[in-house]
């Protein structure tokens, strides 16, 4: 990757860190998953491997969806000039369509929570991944609108569950 690709505002340190943390984040999650074996589930009498939530919402939220929105944001800025730079804007869009799965096995405890939660949580994993797509066909126009579109469905969420954070991965322009 070269620099010059990167560095937007001097953050490309920054940027690189975020992404890494993000992905650690991922492979954490992952780790605990359990590898399957080669012996059938019913053959060995143990029950299939059940998802569970590792890091709370929040950590998501920052160490996931925040700093890869706000790169997103500062990424689109202008139109990315080569392919590694649409690379890494689809992989970061990847990883808030990830962000959608992981919050879809954190619904709230309450039942009238649950329904809009889910739906909220798939609102992101879709937007997230029309953005992928965008970033994929280097669509610098349908990139953006599709970046707006994550940052509505994070906004509804918010507003629905109350949360005082508004996303505007374009706020610096």
């Amino acid at each position: 990757m070269t620099d010059r690709a990167f560095n937007f505002d001097g953050t490309n340190t920054m940027m690189r860190a975020r992404f890494w943390f993000a992905a650690a984040l991922v492979g954490l999650v992952c780790a605990f998953v359990p590898v399957a074996q080669s012996q059938p589930q019913a053959a060995r009498g143990k029950a299939a491997p059940k998802l569970e939530p590792v890091a709370e919402t929040k950590l998501l939220m920052e160490g996931m969806a925040d700093p890869n929105t706000r790169a997103l944001g500062k990424l689109f800025a202008a139109k990315p000039k080569d392919a590694e730079a649409w690379a890494f804007a689809r992989g970061q869009a990847l990883l808030l369509a990830e962000a959608g799965n992981l919050l879809m096995m954190r619904p709230p405890k309450t039942k009238e929570g649950q329904e809009p939660w889910l739906v909220h949580a798939a609102d992101l994993r879709e937007t997230a991944t029309d953005l992928a797509r965008a970033a994929a066909a280097k669509d610098y126009l349908q990139a953006r609108t599709a970046l707006a579109g994550v940052a509505n469905a994070c906004n509804r969420c918010h507003q629905a569950f109350r949360v005082g954070v508004r996303v505007d991965p374009f706020a610096g322009e």
